[in-house]
């Protein structure tokens, strides 16, 4: 089992993908920034490549880092299966919501808002993952309490007969079974 400081550090170093995840989605934004600006036109191979990077950018990144990690052997298969569909799925619906405020207020606003939604996906998880903690360890102390409860009771100590008296004279009598 984990201690509290094994499962602290453990979370301190997953949120380092928040930092390369925010990066990624900013250079996302960033090609919006350089059509909107002029410093792509709007016509060219080079924005159209752009845009398909740009947008599939930070998919590539979190598959690269998740699988990376994987073959490394810091993370199982599985987890890093499960954490990176989380960060796809997170970068998803950030970008998402950030088109939505691209084509309603601009580039400028979207940003904040992206990792805005960011962030609440990590709020979610943190808390949903703090509940499924206290749940275990509530069930862990209800198995003891179970078990502690079945235990049969402790034996009843032997009666021990004496086998020998002392006397006030100083002698010891014996008896004989």
């Amino acid at each position: 089992m984990k201690t509290y400081e094994e499962i602290v550090e453990t979370y301190r170093k997953r949120q380092n993908a928040t930092v390369v995840d925010t990066l990624s989605t900013c250079l996302t934004y960033a090609d919006e920034v350089a059509v909107e600006t002029g410093l792509l036109e709007e016509t060219g191979l080079l924005t159209d490549l752009t845009s398909a990077v740009g947008g599939a950018l930070p998919f590539v990144i979190i598959a690269a880092t998740e699988g990376t990690k994987v073959i490394l052997g810091r993370k199982p298969g599985k987890t890093g299966l499960k954490d990176g569909a989380y960060r796809m799925a997170k970068t998803g619906a950030a970008l998402g919501v950030g088109a939505a405020v691209v084509a309603t207020a601009g580039v400028l606003p979207a940003i904040p808002v992206t990792m805005g939604v960011r962030a609440l996906f990590d709020r979610f998880k943190l808390k949903s993952l703090t509940n499924r903690r206290v749940e275990s360890r509530i069930d862990r102390l209800r198995e003891l309490n179970k078990q502690l409860r079945r235990e049969e009771p402790m034996p009843e100590q032997a009666v021990v007969e004496p086998v020998a008296e002392l006397l006030p004279d100083g002698a010891v009598q014996a008896y004989i079974a």
